[in-house]
Formats: C-alpha cells, sequence, structure tokens
C-alpha cells in the first residue's frame, strides 16, 4: 500500500483486517496542506479497493490528531484566482467525500487538537474515540473564516442544535462535550486512545463485510446531506470568496502577528482613553 513519498501520512497494520492511517506531520500538528488532503484521499481510494483492510482506523502522530487547515497556506490563497481557490477547496470536499463513501467501517481515534477541518473528518468516521484530554474548535469564524466544506458533515453529525452554538462562537470544549454535542461516541484515558480503537475493530470483524458496506450505504441514503453536486459546489464557492477577502486576509494576519483582529471590541482601558474628558 502507498504513502505519500515524504510520509505525511503512513500506514500501519496492527492485525489482521484491520489498516490504521495516520496523519504524519506532527510538527505542523498535522494541520492541512494541499500534500496532506491529497494523500489522505489517495490512500483511502486504495485501502476502498484493499481486501485485506476491513476496518479503517484514523490517528494523528505527535500531539494532536490536526488543528485544521494550515493557516500559512489558508493565507496564501489570497494570491490565488477565483477559480483556483474553487478547485483547491474542491479537493478538501473531494477528500471528505471519500471518507463519507467508504465501504467499510471507519473509527476517529483522536486526541490534542481537533480543529476545524478536522471535526469534518471526525464526522465522516462511523465511531469516534476520544481522549479525555482533546480539544475540540470549529475555530472559522475566530479568524474570519467560514466552516463552509466541512459544514453538511458536521452538521449531519451534530444536529442544527449544537451547530448553531459551535459554529457560531467558536469555542474550545472538551472531549466530554464533544460526546454530548454527537461528535464522539466514546471518551478513553490517553493512554488507552488505541486499545480501545483495536478494540472496537476487532469487535466489527466479527460482522459481514458485505452486510456491513450496504448497511453504511444504508445510512448515507437516510442521513441529511444535502446533494452532493449543489453542496460541493456552494461550500467550495463560499470559502473561496471569504477566505481571500479582506476580513480573512486580516484575521489571518493578526493570528500570525500575535496581534488582536480588527473587529474585536477596544479594549476596556483604550475605551476610556478615547472618551471625551468630562
Amino acid at each position: 500500500m502507498n504513502t505519500s513519498d515524504n510520509n505525511i501520512v503512513e500506514l500501519t497494520r496492527p492485525a489482521p483486517g484491520i489498516t490504521v492511517l495516520w496523519l504524519n506531520r506532527p510538527e505542523k500538528h498535522n494541520a492541512f496542506d494541499p500534500a496532506l488532503i491529497a494523500a489522505i484521499h489517495q490512500n483511502v481510494e486504495q485501502l476502498r479497493a484493499d481486501a485485506s483492510t476491513r476496518v479503517l482506523i484514523l490517528a494523528g502522530r505527535g500531539k494532536s490528531f490536526c488543528s485544521g487547515a494550515d493557516l500559512h497556506y489558508m493565507k496564501s490563497m489570497v494570491n490565488f484566482s477565483l477559480d483556483e481557490n474553487i478547485a483547491d477547496a474542491g479537493r478538501l470536499a473531494a477528500m471528505l467525500q471519500a471518507l463519507h463513501q467508504f465501504n467499510k467501517p471507519i473509527i476517529a481515534a483522536v486526541h490534542g487538537n481537533v480543529y476545524a477541518g478536522a471535526t469534518g473528518v471526525v464526522a465522516c468516521a462511523d465511531f469516534v474515540i476520544a481522549a479525555d484530554d482533546a480539544r475540540f474548535c470549529i475555530s472559522e469564524v475566530k479568524l474570519g473564516l467560514v466552516p463552509a466544506v466541512i459544514s453538511p458533515y458536521v452538521m449531519a453529525k451534530m444536529g442544527v442544535h449544537f451547530a448553531r452554538r459551535y459554529f457560531l462562537t467558536a469555542e474550545v470544549f472538551d472531549a466530554s462535550a464533544a460526546q454530548q454535542a454527537r461528535l464522539v461516541h466514546e471518551c478513553v484515558a490517553p493512554g488507552t486512545l488505541m486499545d480501545k480503537a483495536m478494540q472496537v475493530a476487532t469487535q466489527l470483524l466479527n460482522n459481514a463485510p458485505a452486510a456491513l458496506a450496504a448497511t453504511k450505504t444504508l445510512i448515507r441514503e437516510l442521513i441529511a446531506v444535502p446533494d452532493r453536486e449543489v453542496m460541493t459546489q456552494y461550500t467550495c464557492e463560499l470559502i473561496a470568496r471569504i477566505r481571500a477577502g479582506d476580513e480573512a486576509q486580516a484575521g489571518l494576519q493578526a493570528f500570525f502577528d500575535k496581534q488582536r483582529a480588527p473587529w474585536l471590541p477596544a479594549e476596556p482601558n483604550q475605551s476610556s482613553q478615547n472618551e471625551p474628558a468630562s
């Protein structure tokens, strides 16, 4: 089975029938860039046809499962044309679709930061196990962005009730809150994360492969994910326009400069200094 040229995705086979796909950019908290997105997509498509893989586990090397998009790359999108921006967003959408349509059970075993686009990956998994120290955040609006491409999957998992809160507040929430929000099925001690994932994977191996595939198709037909073509076009165009815009670029620059974003209210001491004398 192939991995990416620089091993940003790593495949291991801890037991017959079980494959672990590791995100392997630990120095970047496994942040998504075009190479990582392409490597995940390529390997998922290959594993779809791999008879020796009956259960897929998604996991991350290093301190985090995935911190979302690589913001340096995101900021560079201002120099892309609208069509190039849309095509780039389409590559993330295609990777998520490959996970969503995968014909075998997917277990996501997550720890550390699970931010932004990573929540989309988690939402495409069939069984999500989170270490107690995992931290979740749908952080886009804090940077002037929009959770566009991931939204159909995350909303299908969370429902509108929780999506309204976490999409709009961009707050960080823990594994227990993620379980309450239906993004996570089970929380475990950090040191037992992969043991629990293997336990669930082994249990799934007891079930008939064709029946599992047919059941996954049944679930996809019944859950409320909008029409794929219309959904992809809309969400990709939306994020393409937003991330190249002045507000998002200002927000990203403020993040890199460790400065306050321009839309934040003035600090109390700044407000008092600007008030006219009585």
